[in-house]
């Protein structure tokens, strides 16, 4: 594991640092996390939760996905915005296949990059997107076993957010990029595969989630047009949290209905925090 990513690491039970031995993590108080062979390691606390988790499925159909780079101009806003994290680390909270992971650190060389998902199996993929990247099982509702301001980029990609945990450990000069869909995000297969819509009130939890950073924020929207063959199609449908809800039978039949190609809108809003108002933080 990369070495600076382990030293901004701490334990699940007592918060104390950990340091690399052999195949484990050790803190001071004899606390050890298992280094597993796929290259993640496992800082999940007394309380945390993995029932939410994405599955080995899951992830598989959205690394096949994004693989196709129909998510490009996503990319391309990302990597953008990401470059100028010159010290501390990046942090991805909802790490998933570690695609823009990978992204911040080709923006950002030499600088260590923590993924952190609840996924054990978005880590092992997390932890072979990029030579810089640690990955890490954790339950952010619970806390994220992350130093204090240890993040001078932090990345939030259609994830869950912790605000209070993502205030503490964001650097009084970081930077946060924040993804979220908007209401005309997938529209074309939303009714079509029952697939899960787009709160109304999307913006208004991601205002009250982000609590303090939300002031500090600019957002910039971005809406494009993917054309999908039916296996793409089909790994979008089954990259998120609709996958499953229809019957296996039932979702061949509706995707050997569609068109050889379908046209698929992808929208989203993309939340910056300014680090001008870092001052304010303090």
């Amino acid at each position: 594991m990369d070495k600076a990513a382990v030293n901004l690491l701490i334990c699940p039970h007592c918060g104390g640092d950990l340091r690399e031995n052999g195949a484990s993590l050790i803190c001071s108080k004899g606390h050890t996390a298992n280094i597993a062979r796929q290259g993640y390691v496992s800082l999940l606390g007394r309380d945390s939760g993995t029932h939410t988790a994405d599955s080995a499925e899951m992830i598989a159909a959205r690394e096949r996905f994004l693989d196709r780079d129909h998510f490009s101009p996503l990319f391309d806003v990302v990597r953008d915005m990401s470059a100028g994290a010159s010290d501390g680390a990046v942090l991805d909270i909802g790490s998933g296949t570690g695609h823009y992971l990978a992204l911040a650190l080709d923006a950002n060389p030499g600088v260590p990059g923590i993924g952190v998902d609840n996924s054990k199996y978005a880590a092992r993929r997390t932890a072979r997107c990029h030579e810089r990247a640690t990955a890490v099982v954790a339950d952010i509702w619970d806390s994220i076993p992350v130093r204090d301001e240890a993040a001078t980029l932090m990345l939030n990609v259609f994830a869950p957010r912790n605000g209070d945990e993502m205030e503490r450990i964001l650097a009084p000069d970081g930077i946060l990029i924040v993804v979220t869909p908007q209401s005309r995000h997938l529209n074309e297969l939303i009714d079509r595969f029952g697939m899960v819509s787009v709160d109304p009130d999307k913006e208004e939890r991601l205002e009250r989630s982000l609590g303090a950073l939300a002031e500090l924020s600019e957002s910039r929207e971005l809406e494009w047009t993917m054309a999908l063959d039916r296996e793409s199609v089909r790994d979008l449908v089954a990259m998120g949290p609709s996958a499953g809800r229809m019957a296996e039978d039932d979702l061949d039949a509706a995707i050997q209905a569609l068109d050889e190609v379908t046209s698929v809108t992808a929208a989203v809003t993309v939340t910056k925090t300014s680090s001008e108002g870092s001052e304010e933080r303090e």
